[in-house]
């Protein structure tokens, strides 16, 4: 494979993109900042296909980005894979709107050929090339100008490694019929809602008791100004408060600036300071909460009883038989609030009763709640038996046993 020097002007990234966009697919991964600033700091794109790979210096004075980034977001005939690419998507979708797509996750993936549910980089490279990954250069500072050759051998280490597993990874999902598993997840990590950044929903995010309308609107007013107050500054928005300092502001709101000074995570200049006026006018604006903004009512939490958090549990260990059996990650075909939900009695609008999770997992788990599916010990091993199955096997045994018996 070709490895080419660092790319820091127009003419060779385009020249790059315009031979990768011939390519079947492309590994990428990116090197961000983002401790210090609102929006992540691009400092690094690194893309490879099977021939050559290159790392992109986007930090490089003049240089234009665009034919990268309408090959990642415009091109629908070359598969863009990464590992763990959410953050790599978001930082994509802030500089463009857009998404890549098609979008392949390798992490993802493996949660249908394996057990794994968050496998790391580095494990996958272990585990597929046989190759350590030097961690050395991971937590070096990105932002920094001139990058080491050190920084950026181990950068495109990351998508030379990803090119190679890749189609060993596809490989396998052919070979088990898989693959058709994954096209839902893949969707939803290249969804743009799932990166668009709405100031007046921010507030969702946060952890709040009650349904108080009055509460949630104040929240919903709080959270919507410290998103444009880290914004105009470009800073973390924990900087400016912590989520739970605005749940305690929303839920006890103080009455006069002076007060913020009491308030726990906010410093006493608040109580004279124009950051702090801007927040009482805020708070002093808030409307209370719409009858269509207020959160769902939704099973999740709702009490099971002892008999039901017993079925919830069997049905846990019921997941993770079934995960072991055909070897695949348990999270990827349900999740603990799902089976919480069946243990209550809900059917409707689950994942795990429809498609290819219902056929997998989900019938069996009914069965089990409906008491037709028992566990049963063989060979030292947990599996699950059907009770129908099993009582015709004592019925058979039984009738044996009479016909012998018979002189």
């Amino acid at each position: 494979m070709k490895i080419h020097p660092l790319i820091t002007n127009s003419q060779d990234l385009a020249d790059l993109c315009a031979r990768l966009a011939k390519s079947d697919f492309v590994a990428v991964d990116t090197e961000f900042m983002r401790e210090n600033t609102y929006w992540p700091e691009l400092c690094l794109v690194q893309i490879a296909n099977t021939e050559e790979a290159a790392a992109i210096d986007p930090m490089a004075q003049g240089i234009d980005l665009s034919p990268l980034l309408d090959l990642l977001t415009d091109n629908e005939d070359v598969l863009k894979v990464f590992h763990a690419g959410g953050q790599d998507v978001e930082i994509i979708y802030n500089a463009t709107g857009r998404t890549p797509h098609p979008i392949f996750d390798t992490q993802i993936a493996m949660m249908a050929i394996s057990q794994s549910e968050q496998i790391g980089y580095s494990n996958l490279v272990e585990s597929w090339l046989g190759i350590t990954v030097d961690k050395g250069a991971r937590f070096t500072d990105w932002s920094r100008r001139p990058l080491t050759d050190r920084q950026i051998d181990y950068a495109i280490g990351d998508v030379t490694h990803l090119s190679k597993i890749f189609p060993k990874i596809l490989k396998r999902l052919v070979k088990t019929g898989r693959g058709a598993w994954l096209n839902e997840e893949m969707e939803k990590l290249a969804d743009p809602e799932n990166y668009r950044n709405d100031p007046a929903q921010a507030w969702r995010r946060i952890k709040a008791s009650g349904r108080n309308p009055t509460v949630l609107g104040r929240l919903k007013a709080i959270a919507e100004w410290r998103e444009h107050e880290a914004q105009s500054k470009n800073i973390p928005r924990g900087r400016i408060a912590r989520d739970e300092t605005l749940a305690d502001l929303a839920g006890h709101p103080p009455r006069q600036q002076a007060d913020l000074a009491k308030v726990r995570g906010l410093s006493q200049g608040w109580k004279d300071n124009e950051i702090g006026k801007r927040l009482m006018a805020t708070i002093a604006g808030a409307q209370s909460l719409s009858e269509e903004e207020m959160p769902p009512r939704t099973p999740r939490g709702a009490p099971l009883g002892k008999e039901g958090a017993l079925v919830a549990d069997l049905l846990k260990l019921l997941l993770k038989i079934r995960a072991r059996e055909i070897d695949v990650a348990a999270r990827l075909l349900s999740r603990s609030d799902e089976l919480e939900m069946l243990a209550a009695g809900v059917r409707k609008n689950l994942a795990v009763m429809q498609g290819w999770r219902y056929e997998v997992f989900g019938h069996d788990a009914v069965d089990l709640v409906e008491g037709k599916l028992a566990f049963a010990v063989e060979n030292g091993k947990l599996k699950m038996t059907h009770v129908d199955d099993a009582k015709q096997g004592d019925d058979g045994i039984a009738e044996q046993a009479d016909s012998q018996a018979t002189p």
